[in-house]
């Protein structure tokens, strides 16, 4: 049986987190540039594929400390539920009405004199997202539903039967990948996929001491090579239009989970000293970890037109980890402004 307490120094955790947070923002800097292909000098494409494929572990990590913080706990589903729904939904649902503004601000979309049809137009943008970087929130609010049953399986597993899942996850992730697609049997194992895989994967790397010399070398080498192998195999898919170009940036992906899992054990075993005002900053910038994630493309936008903050400022590779950090600075200070409104501001300040 898996053990119940806390992952030991929960500080990385905290690290990890903001790591995470800043990542997010890079990969998502990065992306006007990976779309200009062919368009843009090719020196400049190849830097954003560098850093996409460096930071996509963003969101798989995400996920794994999701598991590791909550798998371990026993909840009741109704109490469980209302405590971390109301936490997403209600900030999701602000700055999703302000990514509805922001696309008739920019005319992308059009309100008329029926407020009926006006209301479809929002209800169908509350349906699909509203803006791109919220498909997360919508795979979180359902991780969120099958949490209490998954961690039941998980407190009461023992560390064969977690590796049994993970195992039979990976090759189910394997299998279908476009490129290996032809070998997907009939067997319907759709019940091992997606993304609660990494649910458990965090659980189990957090709570786990694994026995191995230099295991952080080794993870350094893993997260290396996953970061070429993506970065390459994105470079040589590209010009064949039958295979998704994003194929090796996907987060379900099993480079991408190599580099999740490499960088995930990494910042377990790394603990550095710091002083505690460095400590004190982690924790408030924290805080307001999910605020900034919700409100960092919006920031993103503004600082491209009017103010030309972009990966065009300057060399890209200079560029594209300024604007993610000029932007992630804003998008705290926004949200934390948000945040001191009386009576609303910690309800959708995330």
């Amino acid at each position: 049986m898996m053990p119940a307490a806390k992952p030991a120094n929960i500080d990385w955790i905290s690290n990890l987190r903001l790591i995470a947070l800043y990542a997010v923002i890079i990969l998502h800097s990065t992306s006007p540039l990976l779309m200009g292909y062919g368009r843009v000098p090719m020196a400049d494409w190849w830097t954003a594929d560098f850093f996409n494929a460096l930071v996509r572990f963003a969101v798989p990590v995400f996920v794994m400390i999701t598991g590791a913080l909550l798998l371990h706990r026993e909840y009741e589903i109704g109490g469980f539920l209302k405590k971390r729904l109301s936490r997403v939904v209600v900030p999701f649902l602000f700055w999703s009405l302000v990514y509805v503004w922001y696309s008739w601000y920019i005319e992308e979309i059009t309100f008329g004199a029926d407020a009926w049809l006006n209301i479809k137009i929002v209800l169908h943008l509350l349906k699909v997202g509203s803006s791109y970087h919220l498909w997360y929130v919508y795979m979180l609010i359902g991780l969120y539903f099958f949490i209490p049953i998954i961690g039941k399986f998980v407190r009461n597993a023992t560390p064969i039967e977690i590796l049994y899942f993970l195992i039979v996850w990976f090759a189910v992730m394997l299998i279908t990948q476009p490129y290996l697609s032809r070998y997907n049997p009939a067997v319907d194992m759709h019940y091992f996929a997606g993304y609660v895989g990494y649910l458990v994967l965090g659980h189990y790397l957090a709570f786990t001491d694994f026995k191995v010399k230099h295991l952080r070398i080794w993870m350094l080498a893993l997260f290396v090579l996953s970061i070429v192998f993506i970065a390459i195999g994105t470079y040589l898919i590209i010009p064949y239009p039958k295979l998704p170009g994003t194929m090796f940036y996907e987060p379900v992906n099993p480079a991408v989970l190599t580099l999740s899992a490499s960088v995930f054990i990494i910042a377990k075993l790394t603990v550095p000293k710091v002083s505690p005002l460095v400590i004190r900053i982690r924790d408030f910038v924290g805080g307001y970890n999910y605020g900034i994630y919700l409100g960092h493309a919006l920031l993103l936008y503004f600082l491209d037109d009017p103010f030309g903050i972009s990966y065009k400022l300057c060399a890209p590779i200079i560029a594209i980890p300024l604007t993610a950090f000029i932007c992630f600075i804003l998008t705290l200070l926004l949200v934390w402004i948000i945040n001191k409104i009386p009576f609303l501001g910690k309800w959708v300040a995330g």
